[in-house]
C-alpha cells in the first residue's frame, strides 16, 4: 500500500511519494533502493499497488523519445505511444493482463512537465483540479490538498490516517 500524489503547476509538476511496502500479509517492507518514483528518459514515473507491474515499468521500460510534434499533444503522444510501449513491456517481463486481472496497480507519469494517471487497465486520466493521488492514503492526501495542505502536509494527514503510508518522503519535480 502507498501514497503517492501528484500536482500539476503552470509549467511543472511535483510527484511526492512515501516510503513504506507492505505484502498481502501485511509484513513491512521498507529499503532505500525501493523508491516509488524514478526516472526513464524524459519521464518521471510513480507506481502504487502490485510490486511486479510496478517494478517492471519503473526499471524495465524503454519508453518512447518524445519530439517536437508529440510535444504538441502530450495526451495523444501517450494514448498512441506511451500506453502501447508499457503495455508490451509488462507482457515481454511475464505480466498477463487476462490472468492477473485481479492485481491493482497505478501510475503517475509526468512526461514534459505534464502529469498523467494510469490505472491498472492502462487507461489514462488527466485532472483539471492539477491534484493527482494513487494509493490507499491517496484520498486522505487529495482531502488534505483540496482545503489547502502544502504536499508535505498532505503527506503527514496520509500518515497519520493509515498504517500503510509512511515518511520519509520522496519528492521529485519536472519542468516543461
Amino acid at each position: 500500500m502507498t501514497t503517492i500524489i501528484g500536482i500539476q503547476y503552470d509549467d511543472s509538476c511535483l510527484i511526492v511519494a512515501d516510503s513504506r511496502v507492505t505484502d498481502d500479509s501485511g509484513k513491512i517492507f521498507s529499503h532505500p533502493n525501493m523508491t516509488k518514483i524514478n526516472e526513464r528518459g524524459a519521464f518521471l514515473i510513480a507506481g502504487a499497488g502490485e510490486i511486479l507491474p510496478c517494478d517492471v515499468v519503473q526499471h524495465s521500460w524503454n519508453p518512447p523519445r518524445v519530439t517536437a510534434r508529440d510535444k504538441q499533444n502530450l495526451y495523444h503522444f501517450m494514448v498512441v505511444k506511451v500506453i502501447p510501449s508499457i503495455r508490451k513491456c509488462l507482457k515481454e517481463n511475464g505480466y498477463n493482463f487476462d490472468e492477473n486481472g485481479d492485481d491493482r496497480f497505478s501510475f503517475l507519469i509526468a512526461v514534459c512537465g505534464q502529469l498523467f494517471e494510469l490505472d491498472d487497465n492502462l487507461g489514462i486520466t488527466q485532472n483539471n483540479t492539477g491534484f493527482y493521488g494513487i494509493g490507499s492514503g491517496a484520498p486522505y492526501a487529495l482531502g488534505a490538498l483540496a482545503v489547502g495542505a502544502k504536499p508535505i502536509e498532505a503527506m503527514d494527514v496520509a500518515t497519520d490516517l493509515t498504517a500503510f503510508t509512511a515518511p520519509p518522503y520522496q519528492l521529485a519535480e519536472q519542468s516543461s
